[in-house]
């Protein structure tokens, strides 16, 4: 349903998106993630038609987003970061000039109202101004116009901004709803919200796709040990070094220490099994043991190790341009003070 081939956006020397090339299945939501000014936004821009990459090809449903501009806007509903409302307007007049612009009249237009006002849950707020809305019904008003015309592909910028936990749940089980026929791509940099709805990840840093796949292949290609955590009522000293002495175990380090227990994290070689052996050492040493669990990396670690990767690789190129920043405002700074000097004289 999206496929994208190479694409780049520059703006002058700056480069926004480099090179990103990814696909997006139907049924599939697949969750776009970054740190901020990453490219997230300028990648959704370009899949909307709202830019023309610089390089690169990208289409949705088949279509062309620079051939085909206008076949591609009639098949996806877009939920940008800064929400498309006119404020002056009811909800409902806006709803009803949203439904006719994409084309909809009669009682197809009141069946997708009534839809999209059931499920954004606004229909307290149908006859309030959009300006006298809070700014989680500005943001379900703004979800409700990128679904009224039944999209088969909804990419949503942000869509639990501004909304309360309750509101969260909602757009959730509205995204997972939607899902079942429609291809969702969602950007976000509140990581709990991909993991709670994604089955598949982006991540972009830096205008380039550094990860792409579902959370456990993401957190296999850059966890290097597996980590288990166990806690024991016995010697930290004697439990440390059995632990130690065991096949594949690559660290141990203690983490906590209270009255009943102590607490260790165990890291082996990757492929390993530790909590296995871990199991039969307290079994075997007679540990009076109160935890044993895996740990593996979590969404959060994951990101982070991708996107550090990623900053460390391009560090150089980055420390290269401050110092050509730098020079330039000297330059400038000094070509100023010239100028004024002159002036003054």
């Amino acid at each position: 349903m999206i496929e994208a081939h190479n694409l780049s956006m520059h703006y002058g020397p700056v480069k926004a998106l480099q090179n990103a090339s990814f696909s997006v299945e139907k049924g599939e939501i697949v969750g776009l993630v970054g740190p901020n000014g990453a490219g997230k936004s300028t990648t959704m821009k370009i899949l909307t038609t709202y830019l023309y990459p610089s390089d690169g090809t990208a289409s949705v449903c088949g279509f062309d987003v620079k051939n085909r501009a206008i076949d591609v806007r009639q098949h996806i509903g877009y939920l940008p970061e800064v929400l498309p409302l006119y404020k002056d307007m009811e909800v409902k007049t806006y709803l009803d000039f949203v439904g006719r612009a994409r084309g909809l009249e009669g009682n197809r237009l009141k069946e997708r109202t009534e839809w999209v006002i059931e499920k954004c849950g606004i229909r307290p707020m149908y006859r309030k101004l959009i300006s006298a809305l809070s700014k989680g019904y500005k943001q379900r008003t703004g979800i409700a116009q990128a679904l009224i015309h039944d999209p088969d592909v909804i990419i949503l910028d942000e869509p639990t901004s501004g909304l309360d936990p309750h509101q969260i749940l909602e757009v959730r089980a509205l995204i997972n709803e939607l899902a079942k026929e429609k291809t969702l791509l969602l950007s976000t940099h509140i990581l709990q919200e991909v993991e709670a709805t994604a089955e598949k990840i982006i991540v972009i840093n830096r205008g380039q796709i550094v990860g792409n796949g579902t959370i456990i292949e993401l957190r296999d290609r850059v966890q290097k040990t597996t980590r288990s955590r166990i806690a024991v009522n016995n010697s930290a000293k004697d439990v440390k070094g059995a632990i130690t002495s065991l096949d594949q175990i690559c660290n141990v380090e203690q983490i906590d220490k209270n009255k009943t227990h102590t607490t260790f994290e165990v890291r082996a070689e990757k492929g390993s099994v530790p909590m296995i052996k871990l199991g039969k050492l307290a079994k075997e040493k007679g540990w009076e043991l109160s935890e044993l669990e895996d740990m593996p990396f979590t969404l959060e670690e994951t990101f982070l190790a991708l996107t550090e990767k990623s900053m460390h690789k391009h560090g150089k190129r980055k420390d290269e341009n401050e110092n050509s920043g730098a020079k330039e405002t000297k330059n400038e700074s000094n070509g100023n003070e010239d100028k004024e000097g002159k002036e003054n004289q």
